[in-house]
């Protein structure tokens, strides 16, 4: 028999550790290729912001990246919304099929609503900046290719 998957842990991982794939890992075991796939642009991201601070801030190939830290952080802030509201029955029949439907594994929790705040807080936060940074370097861009054309 396997452990059972609690809901408010999912949560939480996707929450804090998210963008290296640990909720995947804890949910569906270390073989999940979707859970390795996320370290990569959590780690070109953070390789754009090092980037940007050595090279400053015109260094094209930093703009480029540090928007993948950013969406990769808005996707686990998604997963875990998406745990937070699965239905206790729901929850176990996926995650814990060998369980009753009414397990407690798959229960709601205020640890688990505080995280859901926290995954929506955090997860607009990181997709709103990431938007915003992504267009203003983007038309800055083009300005700079228009300004480049009329010399």
């Amino acid at each position: 028999m396997t452990r059972p998957k609690h809901k408010t842990i999912a949560v939480w991982l996707a929450l804090t550790l998210g963008s290296f794939g640990l909720h995947r890992f804890y949910l569906r075991g270390w073989g999940d290729w979707i859970g390795w796939l996320f370290p990569i642009p959590t780690a070109l991201g953070w390789w754009g912001i090092d980037r940007a601070i050595t090279f400053g801030q015109d260094d094209t190939l930093s703009w480029v990246l540090m928007p993948l830290l950013g969406l990769s952080i808005s996707i686990s802030c998604l997963m875990g919304i998406v745990y937070a509201l699965a239905d206790r029955a729901a929850w176990n029949r996926r995650y814990n099929p060998e369980l009753d439907g009414l397990a407690t594994t798959g229960q709601t929790q205020w640890l688990t609503i505080g995280a859901l705040i926290a995954c929506l807080m955090i997860g607009t936060v990181a997709f709103m900046a990431t938007l915003t940074f992504s267009f203003q370097r983007y038309f800055e861009h083009q300005v700079e290719a228009a300004k480049a054309l009329t010399r």
